[in-house]
């Protein structure tokens, strides 16, 4: 079984999805477009959104997200290297629950199944413990690295790169249509996901706020239907700038080395 990288990074989710990285400083001060108001958020809507995901890459953020069948939530620390999110996925068939922690280039995860796994020789050894992963041996498994590819694991950078209509409705908040079709390399364009919405991958609904700093508060994408897939909103929230705490390693009584199986989840 894999987890598909968007799911997770939405992750992951987005920490998100997860990565869900380029916004206003802590002083809230832009070097873009003239300011509309004392925040110095850029007057341009396309212009304030894209600002609004600088502070993200500065790494020290908590973040959350919600979907139809996940909810998920973490830290990232990047001064520490380090950042850990919890999250729940499934449906009334499946749930699974995860918890990843790195503190680079080391990296645990505990996975919860439920009763999927029971009865599998071996499985019972991993129930309650976390996994430490060799770094060597999980250089290709893009879920489990959140630094891989920016500090935001939900990556609202990239998905602002496919930008396509934005209009101010308020202080601090904004609505318009993504093109996921125009994102590269990021979790908000799997291709198994843009093959699924089709046409409609070239407008998805969304609605953003701003801290008063001018930087990314919460993001609400309307996903349509799409194959087996039934319309939903994903909410991802960020709070906390500069102030996140370091992850900490799990206790050494709750840790055993992984499996090959855990490392061919994760790919």
């Amino acid at each position: 079984m894999k987890i598909r990288r968007w799911s997770v990074g939405l992750i992951a989710a987005t920490l998100l999805v997860p990565g869900l990285t380029a916004c206003n400083n802590s002083s809230g001060e832009s070097s873009s477009t003239a300011s509309s108001s004392g925040s110095g958020t850029p007057a341009d809507p396309k212009a304030a959104l894209v600002a609004s995901t600088e502070g993200l890459a500065e790494g020290n953020f908590k973040f959350s997200i919600e979907a139809d069948s996940m909810t998920g939530k973490g830290t990232v620390h990047k001064p520490s290297k380090s950042a850990q999110m919890t999250m729940t996925m499934g449906d009334e068939d499946f749930t699974m629950d995860f918890d990843l922690i790195q503190i680079q280039p080391d990296t645990w995860v505990k996975v919860d199944m439920g009763d999927l796994l029971a009865g599998i020789p071996g499985m019972e050894a991993f129930k309650d413990k976390y996994q430490h992963l060799d770094a060597t041996k999980a250089k290709d498994a893009k879920n489990l690295d959140i630094f891989r590819e920016g500090t935001d694991p939900v990556d609202a950078a990239g998905m602002f790169k496919g930008l396509a209509e934005v209009e101010k409705t308020g202080e601090g908040t904004y609505r318009g249509t993504f093109d996921l079709t125009a994102v590269e390399d990021s979790v908000a364009a799997d291709k198994d996901m843009l093959k699924e919405l089709g046409d409609q991958a070239k407008s998805i609904p969304f609605t953003a706020k701003l801290d008063a700093e001018g930087r990314l508060s919460e993001l609400v994408m309307s996903i349509p239907a799409a194959g087996e897939t039934k319309a939903q909103d994903i909410t991802i929230t960020y709070s906390d700038y500069g102030s996140a705490t370091p992850a900490q390693k799990p206790p050494a009584d709750q840790v055993i080395e992984a499996n090959e199986q855990t490392y061919e989840m994760f790919k």
